[in-house]
């Protein structure tokens, strides 16, 4: 199984394009940050995990000619605004529908916000989607097993998933004992870790470090970072053995 990270940035703290600072005036391309979103390849299937704005960029930089699913933490616009950016792959496959899948209030909100792609009789070219519910208990895609772990974004639910000995978390600021049970022994986590400073629904960097310790996998990637965590190379100079921030672009096996 090998595991993409397409994009690691977020819509908050985003600066202004004058911006002048030293994340902006970076010329590493670890510090150039697209919204989150991950893609899981196993045999010959991409199940992709939220389908943010920034998805038809990403998938043209990675080189994905195929996608199966799209499964989805949450229903906030910078995890769902590039569904449309799917329909290619449906003609790709010889007009083959997309199976998404959510929880409930998620598929409602995708269901208003494309309300296109899911009338009767539906306007030629547009994508070809079918939903499916998912609840806090394990579903399968293409042979698969997704085991949600719900988190809370403030007061918003929000599903990570643990896929083998992987797990992604993010848009989260609290896990629950028995939540982070499904986390324990996996080999390698990522998480959550906004900006250093306190924040209402996300991990700042050191409440993302304290968990990452407790959890006590193998490696530990921090994702969802906001234009105030800093440059890449100084962040992770200041980290704990085993951890680091993400970047877009990284792939592992695992």
């Amino acid at each position: 199984m090998k595991i993409t990270i397409l994009g690691t940035g977020t819509s908050s703290g985003v600066p202004v394009l004058t911006c002048e600072c030293p994340v902006c005036l970076s010329e590493n391309p670890k510090d150039k940050r697209l919204r989150v979103s991950v893609i899981v390849q196993h045999e010959d299937s991409n199940v992709l995990i939220d389908s943010g704005p920034d998805l038809r960029q990403q998938l043209l930089t990675t080189g994905i000619k195929s996608l199966d699913a799209v499964v989805y933490t949450h229903e906030h616009k910078d995890h769902t605004a590039g569904l449309d950016d799917v329909r290619p792959f449906n003609y790709i496959h010889g007009k083959k529908y997309l199976n998404l899948y959510g929880r409930e209030q998620v598929l409602d909100q995708l269901k208003r916000e494309f309300h296109y792609a899911f009338q009767e009789e539906a306007y030629p070219g547009v994508p070809l989607i079918h939903t499916n519910v998912i609840e806090n208990k394990p579903f399968e895609i293409e042979g698969l097993t997704f085991q949600p772990i719900e988190v809370l974004h403030y007061k918003l639910p929000v599903f990570g998933f643990r896929i083998k000995d992987f797990v992604y978390i993010t848009d989260a600021n609290y896990i629950s004992e028995e939540e982070k049970e499904k986390v324990k022994g996996c080999r390698i986590l990522v998480l959550d870790a906004l900006q250093k400073q306190d924040h209402i629904s996300h991990f700042t960097l050191s409440q993302a470090i304290e968990l990452a310790l407790e959890i006590g996998a193998e490696k530990t990637y921090f994702t969802h970072i906001s234009h105030k965590m800093g440059l890449h190379n100084e962040v992770n100079s200041e980290l704990p053995a085993g951890i680091e921030l993400a970047y877009d672009g990284l792939s592992f096996e695992i």
